[in-house]
C-alpha cells in the first residue's frame, strides 16, 4: 500500500501569520511562482510540491477512512445504510441528531461528524 502523502502547504506559511501561522484554515496550497522560490525548485529541506506521484488510487476516491460516506437526514435514511458505509449527519436539530446517534450506536454504525463530545 502507498504511504500517506504529505500535507502540501503554501510557501512561507510558517513565517507569516497572514499566510497561516497559527491559522489552520489559511494553510492551503498555493502554487509557488517566484523565480528563485525554493519550493518550486524542489530544494532539500523545504516542503514538498504536489505532483503526479501523490495521486490517490482510483478505488479510494471520495472515501473516508476506507468507507463510503452517506448523508443522513432522518431515521429512514439511517436504516438504509450498509455495513461498508460511514454516516455524515446532515444539518438537523439537536433532538433529531440525538435520536440518530442512539439508533446508530444500537446498529453499530460509525458516524463521522459527531462534533461535540457525547
Amino acid at each position: 500500500m502507498k504511504s500517506k502523502r504529505p500535507r502540501f502547504l503554501r510557501t512561507d506559511w510558517w513565517r507569516r501569520a497572514r499566510l497561516g501561522k497559527g491559522r489552520k484554515k489559511l494553510q492551503k496550497w498555493r502554487k509557488a511562482k517566484g523565480e528563485t522560490n525554493k519550493i518550486r525548485l524542489k530544494r532539500f529541506g523545504y516542503p514538498r510540491k504536489p505532483g503526479v506521484g501523490y495521486k490517490t488510487n482510483r478505488q479510494e476516491y471520495g472515501k473516508i477512512m476506507g468507507m463510503i460516506p452517506v448523508l443522513v437526514h432522518n431515521m429512514d435514511e439511517l436504516d438504509k445504510v450498509g455495513k461498508n458505509q460511514i454516516v455524515i449527519i446532515a444539518k438537523v436539530g439537536a433532538k433529531k441528531k440525538i435520536d440518530i446517534i442512539k439508533r446508530a450506536e444500537e446498529k453499530g454504525i460509525k458516524i463521522y461528524n459527531l462534533g461535540a463530545k457525547k
